[in-house]
């Protein structure tokens, strides 16, 4: 009877610590702002701002980004995926570059996603956290709306 208790004890604890853990384990996870500075955008013009905020959700991640494009508009993206490789739909305002995401995690501090429109790929990123933790760098490469190249280094700092 012990043993059996013990046992349920236990995989409670671990259902509960699971999503600590990865948050532990996924520099991502957290508050960042645009470093419009330090950000290439090609091709321009670069947005006036934008906070991302990532969280654990369940066995993926949620991501939501608030921002204003270049002439002041707002833009937001949200979506919750997980790092498997498979589609998730990306809930967009200001932009029609994409629909759907998928993500593969690489390690604690990288990530490598692709975008599609109507299940075409249309961009690639990477997605990395420096070793310090403050400095999350995306690198997103492939065609915007317009059918224009698009290589973006994008920087932000860990608020």
């Amino acid at each position: 009877m012990k043993t059996v208790t013990l046992v349920r004890l236990c995989t409670v604890v671990s259902l509960l610590a699971s999503p600590m853990a990865r948050a532990e384990t996924d520099a991502v996870i957290g508050t960042w702002k645009l470093n419009v500075a330090k950000s290439k955008y090609d091709p321009g013009p670069a947005p006036l701002g934008s906070t991302l905020t990532f969280e654990v959700a369940g066995d993926g991640i949620k991501t939501t980004a608030k921002g204003q494009d270049a002439a002041g508009n707002p833009t937001s993206t949200g979506y919750t995926a997980k790092y498997d490789g498979k589609d998730y739909p990306v809930a967009l305002l200001g932009t029609a570059d994409f629909d759907t995401l998928s993500l593969k995690r690489i390690d604690a501090f990288k990530a490598e996603g692709t975008r599609k429109k109507a299940g075409k790929v249309v961009q690639t990123y990477t997605r990395v956290v420096s070793p310090d933790g403050k400095t999350l760098t995306l690198t997103v490469d492939g065609t915007d709306a317009k059918g224009r190249k698009v290589h973006n280094v994008i920087v932000y700092d860990k608020q």
